[in-house]
């Protein structure tokens, strides 16, 4: 609740109190008692202004209308209790005298029983988020030998004339845009409603307030703050609509119904591209400015506002949504004759253009859709990075397609194959078995014996002995270095949250074995296997982008392309192209480019022991990771997305 001196704000000064309190504007130069030579002193009016300004900045606007001449000094005490609502304003202070450029002015200049002060109103408009200071002016007459403040509303603001009130407008710019690759819209228009009111006609604005935010608690139990939501009320124009929330239907159509019950709610039925066409979790969500929202995004937003809440939507709030004009003005109570006091542009909305290309992401989102599991794909181009498509199916809201931990199992092969070849001097023709069991440092692997032959057709054929004994031509840190080839734990300057993955050294041969065949602490996303795919294709390891904005992109340091070595290179794309033509990744061969590797990973997490069904594979200029978390043919699924059918 704001101050309102004996009407709740803080209690009657002593006058002793004020007297120490006006040191303050005293210091702003003050003006003595006038003396003559051998003659009684003639009282200053001083002390009154001093003693009205204290009071009025303090809150003791009863002490403040005492100070003067009006008839009604409730009225009085009223009008100046009300500066503080009509603005919202987090701290008024009030300083004797004014800066005129060029000239010193008197603060006070007296004429026999008359006298003009001036002074200085410093307001902070709180999270309208501007300062407002202006030259103030007030008139005193000396009565019966005591100097008092000649009331009127111009002391308030010498603009202001009787019967007006202040008031904050808040002029929101249309948000602007997210596009895709071809600078088409991303969000499609859903119907929602806009719960305002209309300050003027609320009965008990407070009562109101307080029950909208008790009705609309947010996911997550975030609420909206009363007292804000009243401050905003109480300073926007009795007369227009005030927009307090935007709910998206029928998502809340039960919130909708409560609200609807509330005395002085206004609903009013809307269509706005609000809502994400494809890749909720990527382009996120609108909603509403709750407490802890605002923390993240800052003034000048307030309570109520719509607002990204997830997603780039948050991340590019500012960008997109850009920032309101706020005008100071006067008018009286019908919102006529209205004239602006001040004013401060906003910032024009600036629209933001992802990566995302509609027909891989509608290929993506129809790849996963019947599947019975939670499952996330990314699809990335191999010669630039640009992400392509993001999908995730049964997620819960969480975008694992970039944040996901997962243990590759055997599709992060192709990361020790290509350690095998650039620090082994292996190839994929160098001759290996393929033992049902293998013990190498005291762990066992096992897996369908499939005798002698060569490294390529050991990967094929899902040998996880094969490469649990050829860890020994290799030290504890070459699949750390390895894997940092391929981006997995290094910093990608990505603008949105993704889990790069995570290679833990092996502290010793058994370790070592494991990690090569994606176990042992080793975790990644779809994202980083997805660009995994993409090195093993382009030859280069590239960081990922989902924004093409480069003023943008430019504020964060992204990593330099990584080469990988020609020759080794060569080596695992025939693997890899074996694979796809005699091996696990078979089914995904619906043309001749394509190549990759599938694969199943068993983990234990929570104490609970699950299952995660892989596909790492390109075709063409298309590297993607499909990750579902269940028993699945992903091979399949990979040839679904290639041919856009089942």
């Amino acid at each position: 609740m704001k101050n309102r001196g004996r009407r709740g704000g803080p209690p009657r000064i002593p006058r002793r109190a004020i007297a120490v309190a006006g040191g303050a504007l005293i210091a702003c130069g003050a003006v003595g008692a006038s003396m003559m030579p051998g003659a009684l002193a003639e009282p200053s009016a001083m002390p009154a202004v001093r003693d009205f300004l204290i009071a009025w900045q303090v809150g003791n606007y009863e002490a403040a209308a005492a100070r003067t001449t009006g008839a009604d000094k409730e009225e009085v005490a009223d009008a100046l209790a009300r500066v503080r609502q009509q603005l919202d304003a987090a701290s008024l202070r009030l300083s004797l005298g004014t800066e005129v450029e060029g000239s010193d002015v008197d603060q006070i200049v007296k004429k026999g029983d008359e006298a003009d002060a001036r002074f200085t109103v410093k307001i902070d408009l709180g999270e309208n988020g501007q300062p407002w200071e202006y030259p103030g002016l007030m008139h005193l007459r000396r009565v019966g030998g005591e100097w008092k403040v000649v009331w009127s509303p111009s002391i308030i603001n010498t603009k202001l004339k009787p019967g007006q009130r202040l008031a904050v407008v808040t002029e929101v710019p249309k948000r602007a845009p997210i596009t895709d690759t071809r600078g088409r819209p991303v969000l499609r228009e859903v119907g929602a409603y806009n719960v305002g009111v209309y300050p003027g006609q609320l009965a008990d604005p407070q009562k109101t307030l307080e029950q909208l935010a008790k009705q609309a608690k947010m996911d997550g139990g975030r609420r909206l703050d009363a007292e804000r939501l009243l401050g905003r009320v109480r300073s926007a124009p009795p007369q227009d609509f005030l927009p307090l929330l935007t709910l998206q239907v029928p998502a809340h159509n039960a919130l909708v119904r409560r609200l609807n019950a509330i005395p002085g709610l206004q609903l009013r039925q809307i269509r706005a591209p609000i809502a994400p066409a494809y890749a909720p979790e990527l382009i996120g969500e609108l909603g509403p400015a709750t407490a802890d929202r605002l923390q993240q995004v800052g003034a000048p937003y307030q309570p109520g506002d719509t607002i990204g809440v997830s997603g780039i939507q948050l991340l590019q709030q500012r960008r997109l949504a850009g920032t309101p004009t706020v005008r100071v003005v006067a008018q009286d109570e019908t919102g006529k004759n209205t004239e602006e006091l001040r004013s401060w542009p906003g910032q024009e909305p600036k629209g933001v253009q992802t990566t995302l290309d509609p027909a891989y992401q509608a290929r993506a989102d129809f790849t996963l859709r019947a599947l019975p599991y939670p499952a996330s794909m990314v699809v990335v181009r191999p010669s630039t990075g640009e992400v392509l498509a993001v999908s995730n199916h049964g997620t819960n809201g969480e975008n694992r397609a970039f944040e996901g931990h997962y243990p590759p199992g055997l599709t992060f092969g192709i990361v020790s194959a290509e350690a095998l070849f650039s620090q082994a001097g292996l190839d994929d023709g160098t001759k290996t078995t393929c033992p049902g069991t293998v013990t190498v440092g005291g762990k066992t692997f096992a897996n369908r014996a499939g005798g002698e032959g060569s490294l390529a057709n050991a990967f094929a054929a899902s040998c996880k002995t094969s490469l649990a004994q050829l860890s020994g031509k290799l030290d504890a840190q070459a699949l750390v270095r390895e894997a940092a080839q391929f981006g997995i734990g290094k910093d990608w300057g990505l603008i949105v949250p993704a889990f790069t993955g995570s290679v833990p050294t092996p502290a010793n041969d058994g370790e070592k074995a494991a990690t090569m065949v994606g176990e042992s602490g080793v975790e990644v996303s779809p994202l980083a296997m997805a660009l995994v795919a993409a090195a093993a294709q382009n030859g280069t390891w590239k960081p990922p982008y989902v924004l093409k904005d480069q003023d943008i992109t430019k504020t964060v340091q992204a990593p330099a392309p990584q080469s990988l070595q020609s020759e080794s290179i060569a080596s695992l794309k025939r693997v890899l192209n074996r694979t796809a033509t005699r091996g696990n990744a078979k089914s995904a061969r619906v043309s001749g480019d394509v190549v990759g590797v599938a694969a199943l990973a068993t983990y234990v997490r929570g104490g609970d022991n699950k299952t995660v069904s892989w596909f790492v594979g390109s075709a063409g200029d298309r590297a993607f990771a499909i990750a579902v978390e269940g028993r699945v043919n992903t091979a399949k699924l990979a040839a679904k997305f290639l041919t856009g059918h089942s």
